[in-house]
């Protein structure tokens, strides 16, 4: 069964992980929770999946036509289907799908974040008090998704662009490498190991960019209905120089963990095979990103309600825990708060439902390892 693999979930990533996964000849079982199953109804009605070769006037990669082994509406038969099961699917939804999975799980199976944002904890922690402590499960954590890319028609892709790689960890740190060897066979792209999921946590990309760009420039995208290049006009000199305070916090973080993270600039300019001197460059020159003319429209975007709930309070906590003062992440929090009338700080991902309370930095450390 190593060259199947079942998705959960038939969004944006799930679409494109389904057709990138069969395109690199892996047999595909892909799944669509009810009342989320129109894209499945869409691929049953055309006989499969098409990635355009052009989009609003712009040359595509990986254009093509696939058709796959199988959709599904049944999770127990999605899950039986293959060894390993991947989830591209938002923040939110992680924990609610995992339940359900729970019961169909089996030992020696590989589940897959697409992106992690520390979910391989929350699931875990998940799993022991839903009384499967004794199943073993290998979770993986991913940086981000592979991809840059959209649904813009029944069962049909704009694939904007891809990263060069794809940083991942898997929970415990131990098993990374012999989780990588089994997705390789699979995945359309290079994979390269992390220290642990602490660290995949801290080093998805969004952080910087979607939550305290997208609040900084709020009035104009709701004033303007979004209508952007959210990367080339939303970022400017000065958020720019907001961005890089940001930054410097998270970067002080993973000094205290004894992690060593990449910064922003180096990751772009890895990821997507630029030699850009500034992040401000990344933004306003990155081809993959400046294909896309669309920004968010409102405070209600995942930009915030997963990039700020599911990256920024973990950083926070962990800076609160390390002892590293985050005044910009906390700032961009409350401001969030206040724009969605709520409380990230507690609705959030916090070290309490990853099973991290009460934990010193380095047994956190250790019980990831």
């Amino acid at each position: 069964m190593t060259n199947r693999v079942s998705i959960i979930g038939s969004g944006n990533a799930g679409l494109t992980a389904a057709y990138h996964f069969t395109k690199q000849g892996a047999d595909v079982c892909l799944y669509g929770s009810p009342g989320f199953d129109q894209p499945l109804k869409d691929i049953e009605q055309r006989g499969g999946i098409e990635a355009l070769s052009h989009f609003n006037d712009v040359e595509l990669t990986f254009a093509g036509f696939q058709t796959l082994d199988r959709v599904s509406r049944d999770l127990k038969e999605t899950l039986a289907y293959a060894d390993i099961v991947v989830l591209p699917v938002p923040s939110f939804a992680q924990e609610p799908l995992f339940i359900e999975m729970l019961p169909h799980l089996r030992d020696g199976q590989i589940v897959m974040l697409m992106p992690g944002n520390y979910g391989s904890l929350v699931l875990n922690k998940i799993k022991h008090e839903q009384g499967y402590g004794e199943l073993d499960i290998t979770f993986v954590d991913a940086i981000s998704i592979p991809w840059a890319t959209r649904i813009v028609g029944p069962a049909q892709l704009a694939i904007l662009g891809m990263k060069e790689f794809l940083p991942v960890a898997a929970f415990p740190a131990k098993r990374t490498q012999v989780a990588i060897d089994a997705l390789q066979a699979v995945m359309p792209l290079p994979l390269s190991a992390l220290n642990n999921v602490l660290e995949a946590g801290l080093e998805n990309i969004n952080f910087g960019g979607h939550p305290l760009l997208t609040t900084l420039n709020m009035g104009l995208l709701e004033n303007f209905d979004g209508q952007f290049n959210y990367y080339k006009d939303c970022c400017s000199v000065s958020t720019a120089k907001a961005a890089a305070v940001m930054e410097s916090e998270r970067l002080a973080i993973g000094q205290q963990l004894n992690l060593s993270l990449k910064p922003e600039l180096d990751a772009m300019n890895a990821l997507y095979n630029m030699d850009c001197k500034t992040v401000y460059e990344v933004n306003r020159t990155s081809e993959t990103h400046g294909k896309l003319n669309s920004a968010p429209n409102s405070a209600s975007n995942r930009y915030i309600t997963e990039d700020a709930a599911y990256l920024l309070v973990p950083c926070f906590e962990l800076g609160q825990l390390t002892g590293v003062n985050t005044p910009m992440i906390t700032a961009c929090l409350h401001i969030d708060n206040a724009y969605n009338d709520t409380d990230y700080f507690t609705t959030g991902r916090t070290l309490k439902k990853m099973g991290l309370d009460n934990l010193s930095a380095q047994e956190i450390m250790d019980f990831v390892a």
